[in-house]
């Protein structure tokens, strides 16, 4: 107990301390200059099926990542103090997320987005105290889910996908989501580093 609060399991401290300093693939690596900073929050909670991780699936009218399935997050602004401030505001504006009961416990290393220029900064927390949450705004969020670390490692749900100029990556097909680009390069790298992944077919490859 710390200051008569649980701590965040240890399984996740063990994670959050080996995703400090993970390797960041060479076509995610930041440029020296340039680019919109922003946060996305990597949230862990404790599921009926063991841990699970939140995720929203954006609306199909955004200009940017148009229906596809996400972490929290968003731009950082003046008033965040930095990326921490900024996963927690926006999880609270896009799925009405309780920060009240979220224990940060660090960040992984920052990443670049070619297509949208954005740097961003994954935030590790534990969902202390789990809240409701739905899409705040649907004009955003259309969905907002709870998926368990087991479904992501099941080698069911894995394959490749290839955008058009033909680089392939890791996803994800649960819950009727495809989960691919930047957010499932990140959850393969937590299934890696948390000790969760298991064998899968990379053969299985979708054109996207």
């Amino acid at each position: 107990m710390t200051g008569g609060r649980e701590p965040p399991p240890a399984w996740l401290r063990e994670l959050a301390a080996a995703a400090e300093t993970m390797e960041v693939h060479p076509g995610l690596l930041p440029p020296a200059t340039g680019g919109r900073e922003s946060a996305v929050l990597i949230l862990f909670g404790d599921g009926p099926d063991g841990p699970d991780l939140l995720f929203i699936q954006r609306s199909e009218g955004l200009r940017l990542h148009a229906g596809q399935p996400a972490f929290p997050g968003g731009a950082i602004d003046a008033g965040d103090g930095g990326p921490v401030g900024a996963a927690l505001r926006e999880a609270a504006e896009e799925v009405g997320l309780d920060p009240g009961g979220v224990d940060v416990l660090g960040t992984l290393p920052e990443v670049f987005i070619p297509r949208t220029g954005f740097r961003v900064v994954p935030v590790l927390a534990w969902w202390r105290r789990p809240s409701a949450v739905a899409p705040v705004d649907t004009g955003e969020v259309a969905a907002v889910e709870r998926v368990a670390v087991a479904e992501l490692a099941d080698p069911a749900t894995r394959l490749m996908v290839r955008v058009p100029d033909g680089r392939t990556s890791p996803a994800f097909r649960v819950r009727g989501m495809l989960i691919w680009g930047f957010t499932a390069a990140l959850v393969d790298r937590l299934l890696v580093l948390g000790g969760w992944a298991k064998p899968w077919d990379a053969t299985v490859v979708l054109d996207l």
